[in-house]
């Protein structure tokens, strides 16, 4: 029996997690669970998991879970918050493995505390490995602590790796599918509005990441991710535009064999490949083989998509360059959502920040985030 701590476990990762341990009761259980802002979904899942503990984002969030849930009668539960409340659910002694989904840095802190703790993690925040992956990896080594990714490309790297050996390797190839704007004349671009970019063709993912999708910088963090994850230069990660979403990442080895993983679109598969490693349980997340009758593969256009020119610039330098690469982004996707700056503001705010980015390997967690600040206030500032 494996007993999880699930960090973000009212966002859609981690309700599909839960979801994988409703349909594994004899494999899993729940022991902690970070619910951030929603209380009514946190209520749901204490009075329908009773882990041993909960934590909210703020005090006056905590509180009112726990008078809810004394009035509901339900007890054993402890209810915290803030960091230390996540931190406190990541290293619980009970807990055997943790699934960090918080988005952004906020749980960048928990993460490595977790690592710290000798606690595998299945990993499905890409800005906690982009922003510290470094300090993360080099803390996993140190304690022989395995770092299992969720995302659905690097979850399908990590499974064609295990057939060779790291020197073997030529490059990795991160498939995109080039959102909604992969073939909008670059003429229309500058009236590109957010209910446009929300539009995903494929996946149904937070506004973020949506967006994210829709610039190609959450690719772009993924080469830098797959940088840190698996040992590699950004010259060996690849990325090409696969709208079909249906191969979700290769491997090409030095004898010019490709590896490609094929699978449904459904994000329970890779979270559960993560939970169970190195074993493959049985379960009904079948591929329809005729699915694969049309697959279309192609070169991302860096004019249409400076963002992800940007992020293998900032991949190159690592660093500060990799921090602010992520904060810039989510200060500017903020900034677009709420109409302040247009579509193709986004990548012009983030290369003024990256321009005025020292070139500075931070060494601590508080470091980092001391980094990512002062890009988050460098965007702020170029935005007003």
């Amino acid at each position: 029996m494996k007993r999880l701590a699930i960090l973000g476990s009212t966002g859609s990762i981690g309700q599909s997690t839960l979801s994988i341990v409703e349909q594994f009761p004899e494999r899993y259980q729940v022991a902690a669970l970070a619910a951030g802002r929603n209380v009514d979904e946190a209520f749901a899942q204490a009075v329908r998991w009773k882990p041993r503990i909960l934590s909210l984002a703020t005090p006056a969030l905590a509180g009112e879970l726990a008078n809810r849930l004394h009035q509901a009668g339900i007890t054993g539960i402890e209810v915290t918050h803030g960091t230390e409340g996540t931190i406190a659910c990541s290293t619980l002694p009970e807990a055997d493995f943790v699934v960090s989904a918080i988005v952004g840095v906020a749980g960048l802190e928990a993460t490595h505390a977790a690592i710290l703790a000798g606690k595998p993690v299945g990993l499905a925040n890409k800005e906690c490995m982009v922003a510290a992956g470094e300090i993360l990896t080099a803390a996993a080594r140190t304690r022989n602590v395995p770092i299992l990714p969720i995302d659905s490309e690097h979850n399908a790297v990590h499974q064609c790796l295990r057939v060779g050996a790291h020197n073997e390797v030529k490059c990795i190839w991160l498939t995109a599918s080039g959102g909604p704007f992969r073939q909008l004349p670059l003429d229309q671009f500058a009236s590109i509005t957010p209910e446009q970019a929300l539009k995903h063709p494929t996946w149904v993912m937070g506004r973020r990441i949506t967006i994210d999708s829709a610039t190609m910088l959450n690719k772009g963090l993924e080469v830098i991710e797959a940088c840190r994850l698996f040992d590699v230069t950004p010259a060996q990660v690849r990325v090409t535009i696969h709208p079909q979403s249906t191969v979700h990442s290769m491997v090409e080895y030095v004898d010019g064999s490709i590896l490609a993983q094929i699978s449904i679109t459904d994000m329970r598969l890779p979270i559960l490949y993560a939970l169970a490693w190195p074993e493959r349980p049985k379960s009904s997340l079948t591929f329809d083989l005729a699915g694969l009758r049309h697959l279309e593969f192609e070169e991302p256009d860096f004019q249409r998509f400076p963002c992800l020119r940007l992020a293998f610039e900032a991949a190159e330098k690592g660093g500060a360059h990799s921090i602010a690469l992520n904060a810039a982004d989510e200060v500017a996707v903020g900034a677009f959502l709420e109409r302040r700056i247009s579509f193709m503001g986004i990548p012009g705010t983030i290369e003024k920040v990256l321009a005025a980015t020292p070139e500075v390997h931070p060494a601590t967690i508080a470091e980092v985030l001391a980094c990512d600040r002062e890009a988050r206030e460098r965007a702020r500032a170029l935005l007003a």
